[in-house]
Formats: C-alpha cells, structure tokens, sequence
C-alpha cells in the first residue's frame, strides 16, 4: 500500500512538471484540428483520440518505470526483511518443537 502510494505520488509530481511541455504540444494540435476545419479538410477524430492515447500511455510506461527504477531498492529491502523475519520464525519453531516453549508457532 505504502508503495502505490509513493508511486502515484511520484507519477503526479512528474506530470506536473511536464505541463508546460505539453501545453505548446496541445496547443499546436489544437490549432491544426482548427485550421483544418477552417479548410474544410476532414479530420479522423476517431485515429486523432487513438494516436493521443498511445502516446499518454507510452509517457505513463516511461515515467513509471522511471519512478520503479528510484525506489526499487526500498522496495526490495522491505521484501528481503520480511523473508529474513519468516525464516527467522520457522527456524525457531523447529527448534522449539516438542518442548514446552512453542511460543507463536
């Protein structure tokens, strides 16, 4: 939980400083979805929204794996301590079997 917490943390923060970028980016598509009807030229919203989502999603995928990149190995100290402590555990408890000290096993 801590983790989806960081990461959508982490993938706000990016998004905000990439907004001044896409402003320019929306801005010329804008004008061209304008000027083209100004024309009088057809334009294929339908292919426009599909281009648009593949590139939302390929910067998500990118700025993602930049946020796992950074706190990875957090993430996996966290994991190999909660193995530490499991083994830990199950090692004591065979030790302690047949005794009369079975605490928490």
């Amino acid at each position: 939980m801590k983790f989806l917490i960081t990461l959508t943390v982490g993938l706000i923060l990016t998004f905000g400083h990439q907004v001044k970028a896409s402003e320019a980016y929306y801005e010329a598509v804008i004008g061209h979805i304008a000027q083209s009807k100004l024309n009088g030229t057809n334009i294929d919203e339908g292919y426009l929204m599909e281009v648009e989502l593949k590139r939302l999603s390929h910067q998500f995928a990118i700025e993602s794996i930049s946020i796992l990149q950074k706190y990875l190995p957090s993430i996996l100290d966290g994991v190999a301590s909660e193995m530490r402590l499991q083994s830990d555990k199950e090692y004591k408890c065979s030790l302690l079997e047949g005794s009369k000290i079975e605490d928490d096993c």
